[in-house]
């Protein structure tokens, strides 16, 4: 008879995709939320997993159940949570559970705070095109793939992309910790998410935790040009081999990116320093995976991008657009240096929208200082309203202009007013980059690429 398990909070980006891959598994899904929004709606409805009403049914708990995966968007008092610890059914987190049916394998952890998922991306490309066959988890959409969740009995590796957040409302382990793996990749680290985390020790404190929770024997694979990275995997003690990496060597010829190889230059699909460092660390897995380095270039040189990692939206004939999840200040400073390094003789327009918990505190925006300072005109945009759904103080635009101190800087406060300058900016000789892990207010995503086309 086949696996009874429930989700509480189906609706979430990881959660859905756990349950479709499960269900596709062949186990008996059932799932709860009260808010469930594209694309996770339109995907658990393809799969007949969208539950009939948006809510909390306690009576949807029943004593038969498997198990219940509880997401980070239900709270401690949810009432399908009380109702299946009354029941005592097993109640797993979203990494506990990943960590309990993959148990027995090879387990694959990236972790960082910027670049995993990046690196499991370029993993997963240059496996599929030698036809080598892996169960995985990745945090965004990947072109070839239908889901963002992969799970099997047969296969003997995982790979997993390693978060750092907590677990679940009752469990405030860092989700990477439940992963215990045999190969780990940290491809930086730089202090996020202050409402858990609020010193940089704190934060700091996961990773090296991180690194005692891999399998003795095992081994990590660490960028070496990240300071932090580099000193924390040098004084671990524990029982692993250490291998260092770092960014490959490239040239940039009429905008695009060519890989200095022993073959000669290899053309590629992307770029940007962090992306060539993220490349050296997928190298080293896919060789650990018996991948030789002719076959990883071969297959490389065709990989695009996960979705909305400096992903290009429209080329005019002289502008372009790109959009990239960049939020945290790190990855803003990379991702827009990497734009000004591949196109150094045109204009950079660089629209910024401060969405998370981190960037919307008054205490953390002074570490975006000079994060936008390789872009030529900046937007920074934040929704008032957004400040009072995550119940943070006001923030007043000159607290946006002090921190990122750019001479050239547009704070807007309303969706509306973004877009219509947006729309009316001449990007000739220019590129676009708009970096969010929002959607700016509703964006019109075609009518922007349409205008830049223009150009």
């Amino acid at each position: 008879m086949a696996e009874k398990i429930h989700f509480i909070a189906i609706g979430g980006s990881a959660m859905h995709s756990l349950a479709i891959a499960l269900s596709e598994a062949g186990k008996q899904v059932s799932g709860s939320d009260d808010a469930i929004f594209d694309p996770s709606r339109s995907k658990l409805k393809d799969h007949d997993l969208l539950p009939k009403a948006l809510g909390w049914f306690p009576d949807k708990i029943t004593s038969d159940l498997d198990a219940v995966i509880l997401g980070m968007h239900a709270k401690k008092d949810n009432p399908e949570l009380l109702a299946a610890q009354k029941l005592g059914i097993k109640i797993y987190s979203y990494p506990e559970y990943l960590y309990h049916i993959n148990q027995h394998k090879t387990r694959i952890v990236i972790a960082g705070s910027h670049g995993k998922t990046t690196i499991t991306a370029m993993i997963l490309h240059v496996l599929k095109y030698h036809d080598i066959s892996i169960d995985f988890m990745i945090g965004a959409a990947l072109a070839g793939y239908d889901n963002a969740v992969h799970l099997t009995s047969t296969n003997d590796f995982v790979l997993l992309e390693g978060d750092e957040y907590l677990s679940s409302p009752i469990d405030n382990r860092s989700k990477f910790l439940w992963y215990q793996p045999q190969i780990a990749v940290i491809s930086g680290i730089a202090r996020d998410h202050i409402n858990v985390f609020p010193t940089e020790e704190s934060y700091e404190k996961q990773f090296v935790s991180f690194i005692d929770s891999i399998q003795a024997g095992g081994v990590l694979i660490y960028n070496q040009e990240d300071p932090k990275v580099n000193r924390l995997a040098l004084a671990s003690q524990n029982a692993i081999k250490k291998t260092a990496y770092q960014a490959v060597a490239v040239q940039v010829i009429d905008g695009v990116s060519y890989w200095l190889t022993e073959e000669g230059p290899i053309p590629l699909s992307f770029f940007g320093q962090h992306n060539m460092s993220n490349m050296a660390a997928a190298q080293w897995v896919c060789q650990l995976l018996g991948v030789q380095e002719d076959d990883f270039i071969l297959a490389i040189s065709s990989f695009t991008g996960a979705s909305k990692r400096l992903q290009g939206l429209a080329q005019g004939q002289t502008s372009r657009l790109y959009k990239d999840f960049a939020h945290a200040p790190s990855k803003v400073q990379a991702t827009t240096q990497a734009v000004k390094d591949q196109f150094p003789q045109k204009k950079l327009v660089a629209c910024l929208e401060l969405h998370t918990y981190s960037s919307l505190s008054p205490d953390f925006l002074p570490t975006y200082h000079e994060t936008l300072a390789a872009a030529d005109q900046v937007f920074v945009f934040y929704d008032p309203k957004t400040l009072e759904i995550k119940k943070r103080p006001p923030i007043e635009p000159q607290m946006i202009e002090k921190a990122f101190e750019h001479p050239n800087l547009k704070v807007f406060v309303q969706p509306e007013s973004l877009h219509k300058e947006l729309l009316q900016t001449d990007y000739k000789d220019s590129v676009l980059l708009m970096m969010s892990s929002g959607n700016y207010g509703g964006i019109d995503w075609d009518v922007l690429a349409e205008h830049i086309n223009v150009f």
